[in-house]
């Protein structure tokens, strides 16, 4: 009796010990995440010609009833959904090739996708004004060789601004993909073989299926990394394309008068609109998985 009294006190005093350890990244998360959301929340509310009222819709009427705003909570998730979109289809051609390949081609491959993820913001913009800008270098090729379609594509327009969020959802999208192929088992497509099936077949019926629910939650992951993404738009258009990032900077560092209430607003209607795609693709990912399982 007396060594499992011993050993029980001994597993109490080391919970007690990881819960002490715990403290400081509990004091982290408190001072650093939670207190600002809620301050945010709560500021949300208020109205930035008026700081005597704390609660007031004022700020979220005028956000959907302003053209301004509407316009731009529109191209940011026209922006999202088509890079998103984009993105992940070839992501998931990239990792294919990823995980058929083996030796040093993988090896150069993974580094290029290494080093092509973490270019983006301000770098990015001014490699795409120096290539495909209205002197860049590829237009002034296009110039000579007579392509139109090169010639008559607007860099600072949604299209350009597009195609720039393509291209850093690419390589983030494939790093995230290329560990869900190691799911697949090459039995399956043996067994897919023996049976009389193709290629086609394997994928529609057995390798997308499986990597549903890794698609699924990249594609979050994708959409949350365009709809907040500030640094490569404002780089290239600065405040004359309207995206929800830059008209919440806007209310913060205003050249005129700064309205952080209401940036505060804006802030909480593009964290809700996050919410909802994690929720909801959260609700596909369980019924993919029972689907799986059935």
């Amino acid at each position: 009796m007396g060594k499992e009294r011993s050993r029980a006190l001994t597993n109490r005093n080391s919970k007690y010990i990881y819960l002490l350890a715990l403290l400081p990244f509990l004091f982290l998360v408190v001072m650093y995440e939670l207190l600002p959301l809620i301050m945010l929340v709560v500021d949300s509310f208020g109205i930035d010609k008026k700081p005597n009222i704390h609660f007031s819709l004022e700020n979220y009427q005028k956000i959907f009833t302003t053209l301004s705003y509407k316009t731009a909570i529109l191209n940011s998730l026209r922006i999202t959904l088509t890079s998103t979109a984009v993105g992940i289809v070839i992501a998931f051609l990239g990792a294919r090739a990823a995980y058929n390949s083996r030796g040093r081609f993988r090896s150069v491959f993974m580094t290029i996708l290494n080093m092509t993820s973490n270019f983006a913001g301000v770098p990015l913009a001014f490699a795409y004004m120096i290539l495909l800008g209205n002197a860049g270098v590829v237009r002034q090729i296009a110039n000579v060789y007579g392509v139109e379609f090169i010639q008559n594509f607007d860099l600072y327009s949604r299209s350009g601004l597009t195609l720039m969020y393509i291209y850093f959802q690419i390589p983030l999208s494939t790093l995230l993909l290329i560990p869900a192929f190691n799911g697949i088992r090459t039995e399956w497509n043996e067994a897919n073989m023996l049976l009389g099936g193709n290629s086609l077949h394997f994928w529609g019926k057995i390798g997308i299926p499986v990597l549903l629910p890794s698609i699924f939650s990249t594609l979050s992951v994708l959409f949350a990394n365009a709809l907040c993404a500030y640094a490569t738009a404002y780089a290239l258009l600065m405040n004359n394309f309207s995206l929800l990032p830059i008209n919440i900077s806007a209310q913060f560092v205003g050249d005129i008068r700064t309205k952080p209430k209401l940036g505060a607003a804006l802030s909480v209607v593009m964290m809700v609109i996050m919410c909802i795609v994690i929720l909801l693709n959260n609700y596909i990912t369980k019924k993919t998985t029972k689907w799986e399982k059935r």
